[in-house]
């Protein structure tokens, strides 16, 4: 199997699991809820090594994967339905399919509110100001609510990269340095 076919297979067994979990929900008018529970569990999984290690290591049972989720999942006070199917991701040894499940989940939200993310990568941390005059100029080019999934990279040098959709946007002073070194090598 190449890895290909391994990501298409693990983005199809999140997508079940997260379309049922939000046909439920959705049906019991708790979207609000799960999309705070999604939130709460996607910056779990970028905070913690050791979640990260029990979704993906083969080393933990089953059942110390059940008890281990059972536990964060009432910790983190999450509903019925989403413990649920944590739990039964568990029994069935699909856990390390969770990231892809809180990413299908909160796309599934936004566009049931219509609402787009669009992940911006700046070479600096962007001010509020500056968050919401992008957030505007986005919403104004979609027709859509915008929310802004950011990070800093320094490499970058100056400016941003910014993707929303499948269009991606690309000022940063890397890539218009790395355009004009290719047009000098052309000439020389």
């Amino acid at each position: 199997m190449t890895v290909a076919n391994s990501v298409s297979m693990s983005q199809s067994i999140a997508g079940r699991y997260a379309q049922a979990v939000f046909d439920i929900v959705k049906d019991d008018g708790g979207l609000d809820a799960l999309a705070q529970q999604a939130e709460d569990l996607r910056a779990a999984l970028d905070d913690s090594a050791d979640l990260r290690d029990l979704i993906n290591s083969p080393i933990y049972s089953r059942e110390q994967q059940s008890r281990a989720i059972a536990a964060l999942a009432q910790r983190m006070g999450f509903s019925p339905v989403l413990a649920n199917t944590l739990q039964l991701m568990a029994r069935n040894r699909r856990l390390f399919v969770l990231p892809q499940l809180v990413r299908r989940l909160q796309a599934l939200i936004a566009e049931e509110r219509g609402e787009m993310t669009a992940d911006v990568t700046s070479a600096v941390a962007l001010t509020d100001d500056q968050q919401a005059r992008l957030r505007e100029t986005l919403a104004a080019k979609s027709g859509k609510k915008i929310k802004l999934n950011t990070r800093v990279d320094e490499t970058l040098i100056g400016g941003m990269i910014v993707k929303l959709g499948s269009q991606m946007i690309d000022s940063s002073i890397r890539s218009k340095l790395a355009s004009l070194q290719n047009a000098m090598k052309e000439v020389g």
